[in-house]
């Protein structure tokens, strides 16, 4: 993987060139006075932006794992406030029906994406509540147990004691885990993939680099051809 950043400080502008194989796909960021922000994607041919082992519908396939990752990655690195837009640059372009099937792709990609994600939200909270429930318990049992042996006199019995409450607080790290670091992240993943089922997204015809007169090729004169034909001979 490859990237390479340009900055051009005059317009206040940053370019990010981000190559992966089979695909070669391009993000350019807009610091206009909107904010808004642009991702765009080259691509030899429309289908390297979707999973071919996808049976589905074209218009319910996902998309590829390294187009998805690439744009899920550079939209993070925004507000989320702030609106994106995708572009992608292809060798010819397509119609408006193709377009909007495309469209339809990508948003009904995401949208299934945040689903995902808010089901996984919640099982992590199911879980959360099991786990609290389990390390209330075992908290409740190990003082209780640590209080009828402080009844009993001797070093043996104070690390016993200490020994039961260490692993009471050790059965709260699960729940804690959970509602103090876990569920935050994914909350944010499904407010990206909810920003993206709802994203522009926009066909383009790739324009073909520029070749200057000395890059281009020129054949001698006819007469100067055949002598170094003759020559060779």
């Amino acid at each position: 993987m490859l990237v390479l950043i340009h900055v051009n400080a005059t317009a206040r502008t940053a370019v990010h060139h981000f190559n992966y194989t089979p695909r070669t796909a391009m993000k350019h960021i807009s610091r206009s006075a909107q904010r808004h922000h642009h991702i765009e994607v080259n691509l030899d041919t429309l289908p390297q932006l979707f999973n071919s082992m996808d049976p589905s519908p074209f218009y319910q396939k996902d998309l590829d794992a390294n187009a998805e990752e690439y744009i899920v990655d550079w939209a993070e690195e925004y507000p989320l406030d702030e609106p994106i837009s995708l572009t992608l640059h292809l060798e010819s372009g397509l119609d408006e029906a193709a377009t909007e099937l495309v469209t339809e792709a990508v948003h009904n990609h995401f949208a299934n994406q945040a689903r995902l994600a808010r089901l996984e939200f919640r099982r992590l909270m199911r879980k959360g509540w099991r786990s609290l429930f389990i390390g209330l318990a075992a908290l409740a049992v190990t003082v209780v147990f640590s209080e009828l042996l402080q009844r009993y006199g001797g070093a043996l019995s104070m690390v016993a004691r200490e020994s039961l409450l260490i692993g009471g607080w050790v059965a709260m790290w699960r729940p804690m885990q959970i509602y103090l670091y876990e569920w935050w992240p994914l909350q944010r993943r499904r407010r990206i993939y909810n920003k993206l089922a709802h994203m522009s997204v926009a066909i383009k015809t790739r324009v073909p680099p520029f070749r200057t007169t000395s890059q281009q090729s020129v054949q001698p004169p006819a007469d100067e051809r055949n002598s170094r034909s003759s020559g060779a001979h």
